[in-house]
This record gives structure tokens, sequence and C-alpha cells, in this order.
């Protein structure tokens, strides 16, 4: 009965973003016939814009569990980074550097969390989970756990919607777009997107032919850091106001559209569009389970257990492999 499940499984998952795409059309149908708000052209668009900064985050935090770690500071580092943006705003600086502040914050969060990771070769669990808790103590500290509120409405228009043919398109959605291009790019055609994949699957063999693994890492995780700071801004200019318990959860949903989109916890597997669809999955089914009045205190559970149901998936699909 195991190895009928397993062969069936290897079946309907041989690409894990095809059963993510499934997924996310088979939620999308229930929810539009049991729903009549779902489908409304505002309630769509809401959900696009909902999990765009999510997705954005998730492309960082995919790298760096296809080279075989986690980071579980992305959701501190989102609401840090809008807070500094915000901060030096509030100041006075122009809008242009404090945005490039706010996004220099989470490289550096990112480069700490790789140099450790990498070099001083600690568990990224561990690193990543001090780190969350020493960006989110100094989110609380700078602001003594108020928000920072009337920020520049040249910084909130990019939480807004743009003209593009007559059609209004979310200026969030647009980056996400953007980079989405630009990582997938980056994966399936540089010389840093194969060490990327090699170093989840064999690190050996990067070791072997000389390339300095550290150094991969290190970029990985300050890339991811970038990512997040780049949807905490996006983020805090959606909402008009920046404060220190921003993101706080995120972490859940950004690994969750990283795993359900296809890549896998075991390293070595895992692809941009994939994670777009994963984020997508994410959002749908929470905007679903409010529609339809599922408990709110329950809805995590909901979505854990599908990330523990992926998981699965992907074991049983790996075993059938061996």
């Amino acid at each position: 009965m195991l190895k009928s499940v397993q062969r069936l499984t290897m079946l309907i998952f041989a690409r894990r973003e095809s059963a993510a795409l499934a997924l996310l059309l088979a939620i999308g149908t229930l929810l539009g016939l049991q729903s009549e708000t779902f489908l409304t052209p505002n309630n769509l668009l809401n959900v696009v814009r909902s999990f765009s900064w999510i997705a954005i985050a998730a492309f960082g935090e995919s790298l760096v569990i296809i080279i075989g770690g986690i980071d579980l500071s992305v959701g501190a580092v989102m609401g840090l980074a809008g807070l500094i943006g915000a901060r030096c705003m509030q100041s006075g600086m122009p809008l242009l550097p404090a945005i490039v502040a706010g996004l220099l914050t989470g490289c550096l969060v990112g480069w700490i969390n790789g140099t450790i990771v990498g070099r001083v070769r600690l568990p990224p669990f561990m690193v990543t989970l001090g780190t969350m808790s020493i960006v989110r103590g100094i989110a609380f500290g700078l602001t003594g756990g108020w928000p920072i509120r009337d920020l520049p409405m040249a910084f909130r228009l990019l939480g807004r919607d743009m003209e593009l043919y007559s059609v209004a398109v979310p200026v969030p959605v647009l980056v996400m777009a953007f980079l989405a291009v630009v990582m997938s790019l980056l994966l399936t055609h540089t010389v840093q997107g194969t060490y990327i994949y090699t170093l989840g699957s064999n690190e050996r063999a990067l070791l072997v032919s000389g390339v300095n693994v550290a150094q991969v890492k290190v970029f990985v995780y300050t890339l991811c850091g970038l990512l997040a700071a780049v949807g905490g801004l996006l983020m805090t200019a959606r909402l008009g106001v920046a404060a220190p318990t921003a993101a706080t959860g995120y972490e859940l949903d950004i690994i969750a559209a990283a795993v359900i989109g296809g890549t896998s916890l075991f390293g070595g597997e895992g692809s941009i569009l994939g994670v777009l669809v994963g984020a997508a999955v994410m959002q749908v089914l929470r905007n679903g389970l409010v529609l339809s009045g599922f408990p709110a205190y329950w809805q995590t559970t909901v979505l854990g257990t599908m990330i523990l149901l992926f998981i699965l998936l992907d074991y049983w699909r790996r075993r059938g492999q061996v």
C-alpha cells in the first residue's frame, strides 16, 4: 500500500511547481463556488497585493533553503527595515537615502547570518533564531514599542496602485514581477546560480572544485536579507505606518511559500516560479478561510498542516527516486 502511494506521489508531484499550481486552481475554484466575493476584481487585487511582499521575501528564503539552510529572521528583518526607513524619513532624510538605509539594514543582518553560518559553521537554525530575537528587540528598543506614523506621501505611493494601460496595478506587484525575473535569471543563467544548486545537493563537489563555499553562503544570506528588506519597505508603504511588531509571524508564511512552491527542505531543488505559486496558494487559502468564517485562531494550524504535508510528499518522492 505504501509503495503504491509513493508511486502515485511521484507521478503527481514529479514537478512540485505543477502540484502547487494544481492546488492553487483547486482552492480558487472551490472558494469561487462557495463565496460570491472571492472572484470579484477588488478581492483578487487585494489577494495579489497582500502576497507580493511575502513572495519577495520568499525569493530570498528559497535560495537559503536550496543551499540546505534556513532563515528564521526574515519576518523580523522586514519589520526592522521598514522601521529604519521610516525613522530616517521622520528625521528629515530624503526619500531615496532613507529607502537605501532600510535596504542596507536587511543586507547587514543577512551578512551577519551568512558569516556566522558560512565561516563559523554554526547551525543556521540556531543562528537565525538568535538574530530574529535580536532584530526584533532592536525594533522595540528604537521605538519604545510605539509605531512611527505620518510617513511622507511619496513613500506611501510605493504601496499603492499605478495605471498601466487603463488597468490599476499595485506597485508591490510590479516590483515582485521584476524581482521574480531577476532572481530566476540568477538561478538559471549564472555561475552563481549553479553554485547555489550544487551547494544544496553536493557541497563536497564544490569544495573539491575549489569554490569558496563560505563565500557563496554569505552571498545567499545577504541577498535573503536584502529581499526581506524590500518586502518590508513595500509593506510599510502600503500600511502607512511602521510598527515594531510588523511582520511578526511572517516567517511561517515565507517558509511555507517556498516549501509549497517546490523548494525542497532537503536542499538542491527549487524555482522562483514555484515560490510565486506557493505564495499565491498561501494567501488565497488565508483569504478563503477569512471569507468562509473559519476561526482566526485556527488558521495557523491549517497553514502548518499544509507545510508538513508538502514536506512528507517531498520525502516520499525522494525515497521513490533512490
